[in-house]
């Protein structure tokens, strides 16, 4: 069997390749003329696109930091939807699940390095796993409108997830486990782990 012409090994490289492009970097580049990279967090999301283009243009910066928010969920759903059209069983698109997430996270464009997986992870998980995805998204929201912190804010959303996919979900259909989820929320908070640190000492920035 030829390795190019593989349906899944097709499929995979392309989830990978397709959410490794930095949507927002290249936004934040192109419309505000700001290496995001370099100002702010670092981070190549919407909350740094956000919190970056405000200080020199605060409604380009709601619409940058929109269409970085939506352009990383659904670059990951795009493969999914491609393979279902395709008849991929339950496992392919749980793999292409976690090799989206893995792609924003490590992108082969950006020298490996990454978005924190948030938007990505939650747009492939609420295609494969829609009630604990909306749940969490409204757990999320209210968190973020509580808290105002992005950071914990989204962990908060990602437990709920874990929880609602347990509840409702004892065995996750087609597969059996949650292991897919798993791995997507541990590089998640793995990506996470400096905003903890943050957290901690309380210096963690709030979105205002």
């Amino acid at each position: 069997m030829d390795f190019f012409t593989n349906q899944n090994i097709l499929l995979y490289l392309a989830a990978y390749l397709i959410s490794g492009i930095p949507f927002g970097y290249l936004l934040a580049k192109q419309f505000a003329g700001v290496d995001i990279k370099q100002a702010g967090s670092g981070n190549i999301g919407a909350t740094n696109v956000l919190r970056v283009v405000k200080e020199k243009d605060p409604a380009l910066a709601k619409k940058l930091g929109a269409a970085t928010l939506f352009l990383d969920a659904v670059k990951g759903m795009v493969v999914i939807f491609v393979a279902m059209a395709l008849g991929a069983p339950e496992s392919t698109l749980w793999t292409i699940a976690v090799l989206a997430v893995l792609g924003h996270c490590f992108s082969v464009f950006l020298n490996f390095e990454g978005g924190k997986g948030v938007a990505t992870g939650f747009g492939v998980l609420l295609v494969l796993m829609p009630i604990p995805s909306l749940i969490a998204i409204v757990v999320w929201l209210g968190a973020s409108k509580g808290l105002k912190i992005s950071s914990l804010s989204s962990l908060i959303g990602l437990a709920a997830l874990l929880i609602a996919s347990y509840i409702l979900y004892p065995e996750v259909p087609g597969i059996g486990s949650h292991a897919p989820i798993w791995i997507i929320a541990i590089v998640i908070f793995y990506k996470h782990i400096p905003n903890i640190v943050r957290l901690i000492k309380r210096e963690e920035t709030k979105v205002i």
